[in-house]
């Protein structure tokens, strides 16, 4: 499972699985419980590219949130397994 701290946002961490450039599993540690378990659901099943298009430049506080920090997630993830 991939980690990544999150910053600027009430959440934690952002857990997740990938298998053949779709996510299969998504957990969002701390935030708010129900907004981030809808966007882990929304988000299961889903292409990287397709959610990182979905989330990029969604802004709450200090000029980012936790979906745009999924999908800061999601791109580091690409670049580094170079997807």
């Amino acid at each position: 499972m991939y980690t990544y701290k999150t910053r600027g946002v009430c959440s934690n961490e952002i857990l997740f699985d990938v298998k053949d450039n779709i996510i299969t599993e998504l957990k969002i540690v701390g935030g708010c419980r129900g907004n981030t378990q809808g966007v882990a659901k929304l988000a299961i099943g889903r292409n990287i590219d397709d959610v990182i298009t979905l989330l990029k430049g969604i802004r709450c506080r200090g000029n980012t949130s936790c979906p745009d920090q999924l999908a800061n997630a999601l791109e580091i993830y690409k670049n580094q397994n170079n997807q």
